[in-house]
């Protein structure tokens, strides 16, 4: 399962997280974001008790988007234990997001 992130949830949805967090910072005008969400959507479903996927619609939360420092996207960062730990911007595949997965899972 896949959940959006507001400034009202990301506290406890990221920052005080137990297990990594994936988050895909979006938009629905981008058109490498439209590719690159059914990959973490299955992202997600693979990896559900080992890690938890969360999306951002940047044209809905710009202040997340500029605290994470987003210029491009769909930028993916991992997080873990509040602190982000690989951010790649641009569409991947998703062996590339796996490979970065499976280093802090």
């Amino acid at each position: 399962m896949v959940t959006e992130l507001t400034k009202d949830n990301f506290e406890s949805e990221v920052m005080k997280s137990d297990i990594p967090v994936l988050i895909d910072y979006w938009a629905s005008w981008c058109m490498p974001c439209s590719m690159v969400s059914p990959i973490i959507d299955e992202i997600s479903e693979e990896y559900s008790s080992k890690l938890k996927v969360c999306k951002v619609n940047i044209d809905e939360q710009g202040e997340l988007a500029s605290r994470a420092a987003v210029v491009s996207i769909p930028t993916i960062m991992l997080v873990k234990n509040g602190k982000t730990e690989e951010k790649l911007v641009g569409a991947y595949s998703k062996d590339d997001y796996e490979e970065i997965i499976e280093k802090y899972i």
